[in-house]
């Protein structure tokens, strides 16, 4: 397997602040309670308190919801070892139909890795992976993307009936039928009958969309024994009551330091990722109408969600009562996390290191630890005929992210065949020459008239480099290849002009692969590895 390494700087999309904290930590080190090094990891470690009794309750359930996943013996021997003491390295993702994009996978083994590095540093660690089935935006999750036969394919299931309800769920239905018989097709005909099977397992008509995710990721990782946790589970959020009932409690001194941080973040040139307004809580209710999760907020002096609202102590009350009927929006919900777990390290995306820069004050507030927070791993896959095409047009990837017309330019130039191009490429020079000699006369004579000789070798150029590319284009289209060669890297590689990771699905590739590939990924997933994106040529 060929593997090229490139900075995230070069890559679409990235946002200030992250880049910022990958190559310039000490500039927003205030933000965050660790620098993203292993090192900090394992100092987090060794020094992380968390109470036995909260460590039993919560191994035990996790006991329960992998056995109902269908976990096997390396993720029972995980949870054993959680009980007993273990650390965790987390991560999470929304609960996406076939496991959503392939970004979804890399968090897993980017866990997986770090917490063997810790290990093996004689720091017992065990992965989780915390399944977001209480977020309501069903768009997020109901639409697949598959890269196959040199095109997209896309699966879609209905998402009308459903608005509001926490996607976890949300049953995905007999139109999935369907989709899972397409979808084992694509897989086997890529030579992934093993994929297909776990597919197939997976997802059913009976299935939402958190039991089909976690039983789904809960077979790919079976020999790592990755620890899948549903937090809609109502036992954890009596465990965790606690965190939402301090959330209301000190909503004043909460708003007030994220109001604080917002202009910190603000006059430091970055871009707070939620919005806090003097309205704002960190909770949602999940009792208003048939299970849907609607936001609580200030208004006229009492909280307030739909027809209901609450004094503060009124609000307590019924947090400590039925913890169940609330959950922590984005700010709030990784602190619940890591109040649930014993987290040392936190493998995150782009965005979600965007929202860290908030959170930590209520870590700050609320828990009085925050975790090492490390970027995932990100992976641009190449096939045979990508990496052909690429080589064929003279194209790297990065061109490829530059646009459809920066794209065609310079795939058409590329396409005018050798000797007429190397004609084009003489004709310019000795043009250049030419004007070059006759500007020293002419400047001589007139030296107004510099500028323009210079302006003519430029309009000269520009038209030799014109035709040039109309050429390649009469060739390509002779040929009636270069449209179909575009769409395909663009399909593949910057799918509706997003990185490919975070619009396709990794199945497809999985099955091309071989399952060999998850441990091949976990190998450049390590924590040095983890501040590139790195560019994979696969069989």
């Amino acid at each position: 397997m060929e593997c090229r390494a490139l900075p995230f700087r070069q890559l679409p999309h990235q946002s200030k602040l992250f880049i910022q904290f990958l190559d310039n930590f000490p500039r927003v080190k205030q933000f965050y309670g660790h620098p993203p090094t292993i090192q900090a990891v394992k100092k987090a470690a060794r020094s992380l308190e968390y109470p036995r009794e909260r460590r039993a309750e919560v191994a035990e359930i996790l006991r329960g919801q992998n056995a109902a996943l269908g976990a096997g013996e390396a993720t029972r021997e995980n949870l054993a070892r959680l009980e007993k003491g273990a650390v965790a390295v987390v991560s999470g993702q929304q609960v996406g139909l076939f496991g959503g994009p392939a970004y979804a996978v890399y968090k897993a083994v980017s866990a997986i890795q770090i917490a063997e590095e810790l290990t093996r540093a004689g720091i017992a660690a065990v992965p989780v992976f915390w399944m977001a089935t209480e977020d309501h935006d069903l768009n997020e999750v109901r639409i697949s993307t598959w890269f196959h036969e040199d095109r997209l394919t896309r699966f879609e299931l209905p998402g009308n009936g459903d608005a509001g309800q926490p996607v976890g769920r949300i049953a995905l239905g007999p139109q999935v039928a369907e989709m899972v018989h397409e979808g084992a097709r694509i897989l086997t005909a890529a030579g992934g009958e093993f994929v297909a099977g776990i597919f197939r397992e997976s997802y059913g008509a009976q299935e939402t969309y958190g039991s089909s995710f976690g039983k789904l990721f809960t077979r790919l990782f079976a020999e790592q024994g990755l620890i899948l946790l549903d937090p809609l589970d109502a036992r954890l959020h009596r465990v965790a009551g606690e965190v939402l009932r301090r959330a209301v409690e000190e909503r004043e001194e909460l708003n007030e330091a994220l109001l604080a941080r917002g202009q910190e973040l603000d006059k430091a040139g970055f871009a707070a990722q939620v919005k806090v307004t003097a309205r704002s809580t960190l909770i949602f209710s999940m009792g208003q109408g048939p299970g849907t999760r609607q936001p609580i907020a200030v208004s006229g002096g009492k909280l307030v969600c739909g027809e209901q609202s609450w004094t503060k102590e009124e609000l307590i009350q019924a947090v400590e009562a039925e913890p169940e009927k609330f959950s922590p929006n984005a700010l709030l919900r990784p602190v619940l996390q890591d109040f649930l777990l014993p987290t040392a390290a936190y493998i995150a995306g782009p965005a979600e290191i965007a929202y860290f820069a908030q959170a930590e004050v209520i870590y700050k507030q609320l828990l009085g630890r925050m975790p090492v927070i490390l970027p995932r791993a990100a992976y641009t896959i190449l096939d045979a005929k990508a990496e052909k095409l690429l080589r064929r047009y003279g194209l790297k990837l990065e061109d490829v992210w530059r646009g459809s017309q920066e794209l065609r330019r310079r795939m058409e130039t590329s396409s005018v065949p050798s000797t007429l191009g190397k004609n084009f490429d003489k004709t310019l020079g000795e043009s250049d020459r030419m004007l070059s000699r006759l500007k020293k006369q002419i400047v001589r004579l007139d030296p107004s008239l510099g500028g323009a000789v210079e302006t003519a070798q430029r309009k000269i150029a520009f038209q030799l480099e014109k035709l040039k590319r109309k050429t390649g284009k009469a060739q390509a289209l002779k040929t009636g290849l270069i449209a179909a060669h575009q769409e395909f890297l663009e399909s593949l590689l910057y799918p509706h002009k997003m990185l490919q990771s975070r619009e396709l699905c990794f199945l497809p590739f999985l099955a091309s692969w071989g399952m060999g590939g998850l441990r091949e990924l976990q190998s450049l997933s390590a924590n040095a590895n983890q501040k590139e994106h790195k560019v994979l040529r696969i069989p």
